[in-house]
């Protein structure tokens, strides 16, 4: 398990993403914009730059839904190795059963 406040973290870092993303997605465009002016640009990559750190969703990590483990993540089922398998031995996951060939 997780600690809570690395859980809280992750938490509160993907509500920052969602805050900002129309704005970032504003500001890029008038970055990437080869018609703006010189100046126009500039000063969108100094906004940008100034947005907070956790704004931008590179920052995020995929726990586990369970566990909050970030590592051995399967997106497909937003589950670590560990609870996948022990979810799957239950047969909570339609669809998924143990290999055997």
């Amino acid at each position: 398990m997780a600690k809570k406040s690395m859980i809280n973290r992750e938490l509160k870092r993907e509500k920052m993403v969602a805050k900002y993303a129309e704005k970032r997605i504003k500001l890029k465009e008038t970055i990437n914009d080869i018609n703006a002016s010189d100046e126009e640009r500039m000063e969108a990559m100094l906004e940008l730059q100034a947005l907070p750190r956790n704004a931008s969703p590179v920052r995020l990590r995929n726990r586990c839904a369970i566990t909050g483990r970030p590592h051995g993540y399967f997106r497909k089922f937003g589950l670590s190795r560990n609870m996948l398998r022990e979810r799957v031995m239950q047969g909570d996951v339609p669809g998924v059963r143990k290999a055997s060939w």
